[in-house]
């Protein structure tokens, strides 16, 4: 065993918080405010119990006053192990620690089983006050009511910690208190086009599939061959993964002629790779810059690359990487008229109090004009419906309950492979 892993674990200080913390197990685990012996005695009892526990925090004992901080960790366990699709872990752990946060910040120290609907009511107001949009407050809420519903199937808590709870409503939409998040619209096609001398050879044909077949960003990203029928006139492209897969549905995306002269390009042998990959562009654009070079390369600069660098181009584009390359040829497209072109001098020159102003000014300018790849989703949505009407629409975006599925899936197939092979 190494000797960091027989490193006993530290009390600290976690000053946006101002509060005592000891990470075990990998968790973060608040101890009350810092300095105070009541954070000193949790320390040492929970200490104590996880080297007496072979340097494993203990599982709950079934009806004991466990904290609410206790039954966190513990779900946070079952959630690690629970929320795993293909071997491979959800984004949903991650969520689920965003919502505890505030949770664990005021209640954590709370008996689990005191924890009823006015703590939820608090919990709730400090996301409030954090500036969390109303739809995004009532996802964590679900998601704090969710880990006392594991806890009452564990009997960890009493059924009745988890009935109260549920009658605590979701935020309404106009509460004067609460922001609403921005609905996504669709991308004019003006600012699509405008970014293709910006991005690679990669990026722009993804851009240009979504934009035809409406496909959501994560599915663009994982595309394979393999996964790609061409036996018809059709093409048909069945994800490997996708959102509602764990309902047994079917995710079927319909290539028509305009799409197939996009892909053909990058079907490849190798019927498992990935058809976009990072590290071929960034490959690529290395051979470009070295291309275009008019000196000589210097002897001490030919073999620069590092041996392990830290971070390398993945095989496949994931849907934040996808994202930064569209918002950084958004921002080279759309150059702030006076801001965008000041040196690093120019910069300098600036008071503190002038340059916080242009910096505020500047970055409010590329966010108005970004735009995310999920937009193009829109866009197909609203021509699709326009064209050829709202049934065609949901069969080619996906868009059902499974009880319409079960009516009209092969109607609906038939539609939207008919408009696809049309349009593109």
């Amino acid at each position: 065993m190494s000797t960091s892993a027989l490193r006993t674990p530290a009390y600290r200080h976690h000053k946006p918080s101002n509060q005592a913390v000891v990470t075990l197990d990998g968790r973060d685990i608040y101890l009350g405010r810092y300095g105070s012996p009541q954070s000193r005695a949790e320390f040492d009892r929970l200490l104590a119990e996880w080297l007496a526990n072979g340097r494993r925090l203990p599982v709950p004992v079934v009806g004991s006053d466990l904290t609410v901080n206790e039954l966190v960790l513990a779900y946070l366990g079952h959630a690690d192990t629970y929320y795993v699709k293909n071997g491979k872990p959800t984004v949903e752990p991650g969520n689920i620690r965003l919502a505890v946060r505030p949770l664990r910040r005021l209640y954590g120290h709370t008996q689990a089983r005191e924890f009823g609907p006015v703590a939820l009511k608090a919990v709730r107001a400090a996301m409030v006050e954090g500036d969390i949009c109303r739809s995004e407050i009532n996802r964590r809420i679900g998601r704090i009511v969710r880990i006392f519903k594991w806890a009452v199937s564990e009997e960890l808590v009493p059924p009745s910690v988890h009935q109260a709870l549920q009658t605590v409503p979701g935020l309404r939409r106009g509460r004067a208190d609460v922001r609403e998040s921005e609905p996504v619209k669709p991308v004019p096609d003006a600012f699509v086009d405008a970014i293709e001398p910006y991005v690679s050879r990669q990026v722009w044909a993804m851009v240009e599939l979504q934009r035809l077949t409406g496909m959501k960003p994560g599915e663009v990203c994982t595309m394979r061959t393999i996964d790609i029928d061409t036996s018809g006139r059709t093409w048909t492209y069945t994800p490997e993964r996708h959102k509602t897969e764990h309902h047994g549905r079917e995710r079927r995306i319909y290539l028509g002629p305009m799409a197939q002269s996009i892909l053909r390009p990058w079907l490849r042998a190798e019927l498992g790779a990935y058809l976009f990959s990072p590290a071929e562009a960034m490959a690529e654009r290395r051979a470009e810059m070295r291309d275009r070079r008019k000196t000589r390369v210097q002897p001490s600069q030919q073999s620069r690359a590092k041996s392990r660098p830290e971070k390398q181009p993945g095989d496949a584009y994931t849907v934040e990487s996808y994202r930064r390359a569209i918002a950084y040829a958004c921002d080279r497209a759309f150059p702030h008229p006076e801001l965008s072109g000041l040196t690093r001098k120019q910069w300098a020159v600036m008071t503190a109090e002038r340059r916080a102003e242009c910096q505020a000014e500047l970055q409010n300018w590329q966010i108005s004009h970004r735009w995310h790849p999920h937009r193009l989703r829109h866009s197909a949505a609203t021509w699709l419906r326009r064209e050829f009407g709202l049934d065609v629409a949901r069969a080619v975006l996906g868009h059902s309950s499974p009880v319409v599925t079960e009516l009209y899936a092969e109607l609906d197939a038939a539609k939207a492979a008919e408009a696809m092979e049309r349009v593109g």
